[in-house]
């Protein structure tokens, strides 16, 4: 009973109820505190898990107002020169961790928490800060593995936390026209979606690097760094950013950008989960008729393609490719030979194409047109008056508002949105990973059986033609880390 009373009366659980009794009197707090006071007990108290980098700006933007205050910061290396030493400095107050699961667990007034680790630790430390209530924000992906996105997905509804993800063009304003021309059926009924990034932009589709224990930094803890992956010896080159090229820990290409870049076309159209999917990769030939053959490692390109059923705003099959690694779709008809697709240099880009016309973006919705046959092309300006869109405030005045409140269910990528978007960016993971399942066939030579399109069932979590494939539906996690 003692431990159901101290949760009862937890500062968490004040500030979502607030004062309910009509016979107390209520005095204006400026009137107490000076106009623009804010008491402690509305104050939302925010730590972040990873803070250089990423998590640098993610802590920052969401400690933007004046009604947050951080009070606890994690990373496993303590003086990186990706701007940890900086974000300390900044909140000097805070406390500073080098474990995630020691901060969670020994700071009982946390509200809310950034997290911005490599994705391999995501789902691990969003499970162990729900569990205790806390709301969550997470960079993009929002997991590593597609059980790890459907886990927290559900677990946010089961908590009542408020979530969102990292992919901070959602917020952006001009995605809501797009949004609009789908909705209007301004361009008609679409039925082809491309998708395309100049990623990877680090090593990739190579051997892991030598392990070289004596080269590791001193301040890195790296055990804590591997987290649920197989222990091996400090390797450079993984951290504090390649790691995005080996499955062990990243998600390549699709992982960095793919919930940017699909984000846009599938919200418009109101898409799920896919029907099915299939790939090709690319290759490296280091000796002749000899293919590197490096299932451990990211492709250096890939295309993908995805199949979705009708939906109320699109009613009619779709059919989605991915494209990375340099390779991008050919230029429509409709779109002036000079004209950019996607963004400037056509780098990222996304071309919805209708029955009455098409239109082009870059991966946040900054550089967005719509060509009409017989018409001038529409041209957004590009105008971004707050930081990121104000991704992270979004998510800040949700969680000061509670779960299933207005603020909440205005959110752009809270996990209910998040999970499925991430599922399917994955799910081309799954096929690239299936891509590389061998066998020893006639005269020893490998015989790859998994290069197929592959039958997805989303509500059951299951390749249904391909039983192996599905091993890469979740990972396997080192003991200790397991969730």
């Amino acid at each position: 009973m003692a431990s159901m009373k101290k949760k009862d009366n937890s500062r968490r659980k004040f500030i979502k109820q607030g004062l309910m009794a009509s016979s107390i009197i209520i005095v204006p707090r400026h009137v107490l505190g000076g106009c623009g006071y804010t008491a402690p007990s509305d104050q939302l108290n925010l730590a972040a898990i990873a803070c250089g980098g990423k998590g640098r700006s993610d802590i920052m933007n969401a400690a933007a107002g004046k009604s947050e205050r951080v009070i606890a910061l994690c990373d496993v290396h303590t003086r990186a020169k990706n701007g940890v030493s900086d974000t300390v400095k900044k909140f000097s107050k805070a406390n500073f961790y080098q474990d995630f699961r020691e901060m969670l667990d020994k700071e009982k007034d946390i509200d809310a928490v950034t997290i911005a680790t490599p994705d391999h630790i995501h789902a691990p430390a969003a499970v162990r800060a729900m569990q205790q209530g806390m709301h969550v924000y997470i960079q993009k992906p929002l997991t590593h593995n597609i059980r790890e996105a459907r886990m927290l997905t559900e677990m946010a509804r089961e908590k009542k936390v408020v979530t969102q993800m990292g992919n901070q063009g959602a917020s952006n304003p001009y995605q809501v026209d797009i949004q609009e021309w789908i909705n209007n059926g301004t361009i008609g009924k679409v039925s082809k979606v491309y998708v395309w990034t100049n990623r990877p932009v680090w090593p990739q589709g190579i051997r892991i690097p030598d392990a070289a224990p004596k080269q590791k930094p001193g301040n890195l803890n790296w055990d804590l760094w591997l987290g649920p992956a197989k222990k091996i010896p400090y390797t450079p080159g993984l951290h504090p950013f390649n790691w995005r090229g080996w499955w062990e820990y990243g998600t390549g290409a699709l992982g960095d950008m793919g919930c940017h870049i699909i984000d846009i076309p599938f919200k418009a159209l109101g898409l799920k989960y896919p029907t099915d999917v299939e790939c090709s990769l690319g290759t490296v030939y280091r000796k002749m008729w000899t293919p590197e053959f490096l299932p451990e490692s990211c492709p250096p390109s890939s295309m993908i393609t995805l199949h979705f059923d009708p939906t109320p705003k699109n009613n009619t099959r779709l059919e989605m490719t991915w494209m990375d690694g340099g390779i991008r779709p050919p230029h429509p008809d409709l779109i002036p030979p000079d004209d950019d697709i996607g963004g400037p240099g056509s780098y990222n880009g996304i071309l919805i194409i209708g029955e009455k016309g098409i239109i082009s973006s870059d991966e946040k919705a900054r550089s967005v047109k719509l060509y009409l046959e017989g018409e001038e092309p529409l041209e957004l300006p590009r105008v971004n008056s707050e930081p990121e869109y104000g991704h992270h405030q979004q998510w800040i005045k949700a969680c000061r508002a509670g779960y299933d409140s207005p603020e909440h269910k205005a959110l752009t990528s809270s996990f209910d949105y998040a999970g499925p978007l991430t599922e399917t960016v994955l799910m081309g993971n799954l096929a690239i990973r299936s891509y590389n399942l061998v066998k020893e066939g006639k005269k020893g030579q490998r015989e790859f059986y998994g290069r197929k399109k592959l039958l997805w069932d989303g509500d059951q979590m299951r390749i249904t033609n391909l039983e192996e494939a599905n091993q890469f539906v979740r990972r396997e996690y080192r003991p200790g880390w397991e969730i």
